[in-house]
């Protein structure tokens, strides 16, 4: 792909009827991989309220929101999360997202990974970012691993998915800056 398909660019309050449309009609294919959502979280008033704290959070350098758009209609496709966000001799975040199912397989999640990340390193002057993907997806996996992410383990019985204890592998990418 020679030319960008997708930007990102930080949460606001005008995306909230979007992103709950986004997530109400993923809402069986995201929850195949992530933890129980409580039913509020498809609420527009949810959705408001969580862009609302995220730039709290970007401001107190808690965590990090972004939405993955598609530059040909600017549709909101996915969302981009830094959190987990540790400073002083650590410098490092977790990064997670998830993509509208209609746009799997198109390489648009991993052309966003590749920007936050950029983003993270060059804006935040973070050291190192993490993430975490169940083994039962490796779409998952691909796009961290596209992206420059590197295997590191597995964490055993990590997350809990749909009442069960989930192993996760963890991928990470360093900073390749001597400027951190």
């Amino acid at each position: 792909m020679s030319e960008q398909q997708v930007y990102i660019r930080f949460s606001e309050e005008t995306d909230a009827a979007e992103l709950t449309a986004m997530y109400k009609r993923n809402r069986e294919f995201f929850e195949e991989f992530s933890p129980n959502t409580q039913e509020k979280y498809y609420t527009e008033e949810h959705q408001l309220q969580t862009i609302i704290k995220s730039k709290a959070d970007m401001m107190e350098d808690r965590k990090y929101s972004f939405v993955m758009c598609h530059k040909e209609n600017d549709r909101i496709i996915g969302s981009i999360n830094l959190s987990f966000v540790v400073r002083g001799p650590l410098q490092s975040c977790m990064i997670g997202y998830s993509l509208d199912q209609a746009y799997n397989g198109k390489g648009y999640t991993t052309e966003a990974v590749k920007q936050v990340v950029r983003y993270a390193f060059d804006e935040l002057k973070f050291h190192r970012i993490f993430g975490e993907a169940s083994p039962q997806n490796p779409g998952s996996i691909r796009v961290l691993e596209k992206a420059g992410f590197h295997k590191e383990g597995i964490s055993q019985s990590n997350v809990k998915i749909n009442g069960k204890w989930e192993d996760h592998q963890v991928l990470a990418i360093i900073n390749p800056s001597e400027d951190i």
